[in-house]
């Protein structure tokens, strides 16, 4: 798919694409640090700590890695799996579904909207897929900000939930 007018293509990802991924979620981290934001994804870096460079393999290789480029260059990355990751205590649903498990872009490219664009990706998929539900859960915490940014782009929340004491939101859209 290509979005002309951002210049935006976005592929099929996989494992080669681990380390622009990891070095997304570094730039992410860095940036919500910078802002003061030390609790959504902590202070360590992504590429730093094995178990996190572990989980954005098993992505790349279990699930339906996206990638978009800009100008050929990975700039964002998104993930749809078949459900939530198990561990985390999001309720099932009775029904079939995608599930947005990783949504990131590079900081170099922001103000480009492509996690917007990618989100539209993930609609156009669960679409083509045949399946109606789209769900995503995110941080709730520092006021909301991200959960604001997914109900903008369709989603409405559903559920809350704790992993320790990081706050959650489950969201879900229904995609026709």
């Amino acid at each position: 798919m290509d979005d002309t007018t951002r210049g935006v293509r976005i592929r099929r990802g996989g494992p080669g694409d681990a380390p622009a991924v990891l070095d997304m979620l570094d730039s992410a981290v860095v940036w919500m640090n910078e802002r003061g934001n030390t609790e959504q994804w902590g202070t360590t870096l992504f590429s730093e700590k094995p178990e996190r460079a572990e989980q954005v393999d098993r992505y790349l290789t279990e699930n339906l890695p996206y990638i978009a480029e800009v100008d050929g260059a990975p700039a964002a990355a998104l993930v749809l799996d078949s459900g939530p990751d198990p561990r985390v205590p999001i309720a099932p649903v009775e029904e079939p579904e995608r599930y947005v498990r990783l949504l990131v872009s590079h900081r170099r490219f922001a103000g480009r909207k492509l996690g917007s664009v990618l989100l539209a990706h993930a609609v156009e998929e669960t679409r083509r897929a045949g399946v109606r539900l789209l769900r995503v859960d995110c941080w709730a915490g520092g006021g909301g900000e991200l959960v604001t940014y997914y109900e903008r782009h369709g989603f409405t929340p559903t559920e809350t939930f704790l992993v320790g004491s990081w706050p959650g939101q489950v969201l879900a859209q229904r995609v026709g």
